[in-house]
């Protein structure tokens, strides 16, 4: 018996020795890696001095921080009613138990180390100066380029989500990559001095920012735009202020704000500042929204102007947003010869009845373009998708159509298809269906829009008519279902991604066969890829279309290729391709940024548009 009793209380010591353990440091909870070496056990003796307090906890630094780059000295206490005890203030030196614990509230983003349960041991000092860590300029500044070592240098690489942080646990090398910089600085308080906005806040105000330190891809508004492998991973979202305060939600892209000082935190699938109080902004940028386009139309073969606009879920009944779109269209893009629009719905919006016509959205369209553009007329064309079949908002039935000057353009030999009609390439060539959907039948475009495939000419004909110009207008399978650019899978997950680069091969199919009835055609491909020009699959149909990006034509600068904002991103969705020989016709290319430049409340569309301008003599 009394061999037993031992033998209990001897294993009743070691198990405590395994579930509790004294920590010497803040340090020793937080390692060197992303998950912490105490997840799951109980400490006692943690001391740290108070840097801040929220809603739902407080947050410590080691009284004696170490000098391990890799290792942050600053923890998340969670526990509400310490955050609301006010024996206990910013400054003071505590000694606390609890559980470490390794959090997060969904399986796609990475793990926060916090401590749990908090119970109070002792307040050892009270009014101790806290300075925090400088961001920035004679401090520490993030990587540019690279977000994770498990990247392998291609965060945007396909195939994606190859392996996750959580099971791979790397040592952090903060110097080398994005993600482990900013866990290396997990629960400490810091301060950015003269950050200015690269992003557009969401509803709750967190606002993507960059302070004073280098970065990459800087574009003419002091935005951030996404180049092959870099994903900008030296921005910081902002999130909720501390004392309960609230960011403003109309900051737009370059916005100048106060200096920052708050703590590192992790949430909602990515690294963040929580501010100790709202920030503000401090100057805009100006003009507040650019120029319009310098590329007019001549009226002739000589000087026909091409744009394409995404214009978000367009249909008749909202007529605030039928007169921003023309007036879009007349003083912006100075009403093109011909115009490629994307989301475009049926006649009743989203109500869903089986509509699928959407005759009196565009006739309200051109009516409004008419009103406005000195009596600039427009036609227009599309063929109406099947019910239910184009994804996008459910009731709408989003399709691509085309506008087009009365007075410039015509098709040539006009012969629309219908929803299951496959277009086919002619001797000549000419288009059986004009316009016509891209093979509509084809699994690519599962729940997505289908390409519309046409063919103009110049009003007039003989030699005023110029050559015949065919025109492909895309909008590919969206995005959803992406991963953070912080989350844990890497390289992240690339929604859509096999079906984009499905309908990159059936739509480069088709034009490769314009190209090898006449290797001189006149080809335009222009709209919504919802993909980066250097990602697979927009790559893939460059290679397998046999045509040129247009930005590389006409020369535009690397970072100013964006048509969209999206988290710390400036980005290019929205794409112009063009044949050999019409590349050698460019006359001129912009992007107007109408869009991204301007608040979330000013938007027209979430789409900037693109125009071009021809020789097709």
């Amino acid at each position: 018996m009394r061999t037993s009793t031992l033998f209990l209380r001897w294993a009743t010591a070691a198990l405590l020795a395994v579930t509790s353990v004294s920590a010497e440091s803040i340090a020793e909870i937080n390692g060197d890696r992303f998950l912490s070496p105490l997840n799951g056990l109980n400490v006692t003796n943690v001391t740290g001095v108070v840097t801040a307090k929220g809603p739902d906890g407080i947050w410590l630094r080691s009284v004696e921080p170490g000098s391990n780059q890799r290792v942050s000295d600053g923890l998340y206490v969670y526990g509400s009613a310490l955050a609301q005890n006010t024996s206990i203030s910013v400054g003071d030196v505590v000694v606390l138990g609890g559980k470490i614990n390794d959090y997060r509230s969904n399986k796609n983003y990475l793990y926060m180390t916090e401590l749990e349960s908090p119970e109070v041991a002792a307040i050892l000092e009270q009014g101790k100066k806290v300075d925090p860590i400088i961001l920035g300029k004679g401090g520490l500044s993030p990587p540019t380029k690279e977000y994770s070592g498990l990247d392998k240098g291609g965060v945007f690489a396909v195939p994606n989500n190859q392996s996750l942080i959580s099971v791979e646990n790397p040592i952090l090398e903060p110097e080398l990559y994005g993600l482990d910089f900013w866990e290396s600085l997990m629960g400490e308080l810091v301060t950015i001095a003269n950050p200015h906005a690269v992003g557009r806040p969401n509803q709750f105000g967190d606002t993507w920012v960059v302070g004073e330190w280098s970065t990459a891809g800087e574009n003419g508004r002091t935005g951030l735009t996404v180049s092959a492998g870099d994903g900008n991973p030296e921005a910081i979202i902002i999130g909720s202020p501390l004392d309960g305060s609230k960011n403003p939600t109309n900051t737009q892209l370059g916005d100048h704000l106060v200096t920052i000082t708050g703590v590192v935190s992790q949430a909602f699938g990515f690294y963040r500042i929580l501010p100790l109080t709202n920030i503000s902004v401090v100057q805009s940028l100006t003009p507040a929204v650019p120029p319009p386009t310098s590329l007019v139309s001549d009226g002739t073969c000589a000087g026909i102007t091409v744009g394409g606009y995404n214009i978000e879920n367009f249909y008749a009944g909202d007529a605030a947003h039928v007169q921003a779109v023309a007036k879009h269209i007349v003083e912006i893009m100075q009403t093109p010869d011909l115009l490629a629009v994307q989301e475009v719905q049926d006649d009743n919006g989203e109500t869903d009845d089986g509509t699928v016509a959407s005759d009196e959205t565009l006739a309200a369209l051109a009516t409004a373009v008419q009103a406005l553009g000195r009596g600039v007329a427009y036609n227009y064309t599309y063929v109406s998708p099947r019910d239910g079949q184009s994804g996008g908002a459910p009731g709408g039935n989003i399709r691509v159509a085309y506008l087009y000057r009365a007075d410039v353009l015509q098709l040539r030999n006009p012969n629309p298809g219908d929803a299951t009609a496959a277009n086919e390439v002619l001797a000549g060539p000419e288009l059986r269906f004009n316009p016509g959907y891209v093979d509509p039948l084809n699994a690519a475009w599962t729940n997505s829009r289908k390409p519309l495939a046409a063919a103009w000419e110049l009003v007039g004909g003989g030699e005023k008519a110029g050559r015949t110009l065919f025109s492909v207008n895309v909008h590919w399978g969206s995005k959803g279902g992406s991963s953070s650019l912080h989350g844990d899978a890497r390289p992240p997950v690339n929604g859509g991604v096999d079906s984009r680069q499905a309908q990159a091969e059936v739509t480069a199919s088709f034009i490769a066969s314009i190209l090898s009835a006449d290797p001189n055609a006149l080809i335009v491909t222009l709209g919504d890829f919802n993909e980066f020009a250097f990602v697979k699959p927009l790559a893939d149909f460059a290679s397998l279309s046999g045509l040129q990006d247009l930005d590389v034509v006409a020369g535009i600068e690397p970072a100013e290729r964006y048509t969209y904002l999206f988290d710390m991103n400036a980005q290019e969705l929205d794409h112009v391709f063009v044949s050999p020989a019409l590349a050698q016709s460019t006359k001129g290319f912009e992007h107007v940024h109408v869009n991204t430049w301007v608040p979330y409340d000013a938007r027209t569309s979430d789409h900037d548009p693109s125009i071009g301008k021809f020789d097709i003599c």
